[in-house]
């Protein structure tokens, strides 16, 4: 794996690992190598590939998800999007509505496309 092409930097790191869950001050279990998972969740979110093709280099890529599940549901990335909001190294790793496709079919609509009346009375 080429260790030149990963994203967070020591600068970035720094700004970010106080607000990780799993530091040694933390109680409870450590979380190993939170630097290498927020990798392999931006790795992800660039390439838009499903979590079973994540690179071994990684880890587990079941393993890897469940995390990712837990610091979702814990609002761990809100707090890393607070703490980086701004920060122009990372505009490209976020995603919003203008570069996510849907479906056709996920608006949930059924049949074509049907016109209703307005109820307001036309115009003589």
């Amino acid at each position: 794996m080429d260790e030149q092409r990963f994203v967070v930097t020591d600068g970035i790191w720094a700004r970010v690992e106080p607000h990780l869950p799993g530091k040694k001050s933390d109680s409870g279990v450590t979380g190993k190598d939170n630097r290498m998972f927020l990798e392999a969740v931006l790795w992800r979110v660039r390439t838009g590939l499903p979590w079973r093709d994540l690179p071994p280099e990684f880890g587990n890529w079941n393993s890897v998800f469940r995390r990712f599940r837990r610091w979702a549901k814990g609002g761990v990335f809100e707090r890393l999007f607070r703490e980086i909001r701004g920060e122009p190294d990372f505009e490209y790793a976020l995603i919003d509505g203008t570069i996510v496709q849907a479906h056709q079919k996920a608006s949930g609509a059924r049949g074509g496309l049907t016109l209703r009346p307005s109820g307001a009375r036309a115009a003589d």
